[in-house]
């Protein structure tokens, strides 16, 4: 295989930038994803792809819920924030303020709209983890375009 087409092939699948949260044990956790994509109707299920050596798959994994916050373009700086380790402070992940709904995974308040999940498989394979979860819950807290990948100037793919 010709590595440098297979790089530039992966490059043109479209992404958005999400925030996802989990609850670990009695505490919360987020961080920046961007593979999330509508698997299913009916049942509504969402997949999303999920580092394996991190807390953040270990509480999706163990508490079996998570939730998505869709942000909006222009929130490049949101997005990267969750890039690394966040510390929470009461209602907070740094400056960035949460609530939690019915699974008890942090949902911002400044995304555009979110959705909290219920895991029903994962398929453990390769560096990351495909995560299977039906959508319990959602809101929306305004109208705008979603961020993407691109808009931020990052690439992803093989």
């Amino acid at each position: 295989m010709d590595a440098q087409a297979k790089k530039t092939a992966l490059r043109g699948i479209t992404y958005g930038l999400y925030v996802i949260g989990t609850k670990v044990g009695d505490d919360v956790n987020a961080f920046t994803g961007n593979w999330v994509t509508q698997a299913s109707f009916t049942p509504p299920l969402v997949a999303i792809g999920v580092k394996k050596d991190t807390t953040s798959f270990e509480g999706i994994r163990d508490s079996k819920v998570f939730s998505v916050n869709v942000l909006e373009s222009g929130q490049k700086d949101l997005a990267f924030a969750f890039f690394k380790p966040v510390s929470r402070v009461g209602n907070k992940f740094g400056d960035v303020e949460f609530y939690t709904s019915t699974t008890g995974s942090p949902i911002l308040r400044d995304a555009l709209s979110w959705f909290e999940c219920q895991v029903t498989d994962v398929i453990d394979r390769g560096d990351h983890a495909l995560i299977l979860g039906e959508v319990i819950d959602a809101g929306v807290h305004r109208e705008g375009q979603p961020l993407t990948l691109a808009e931020t100037g990052l690439f992803y793919g093989g």
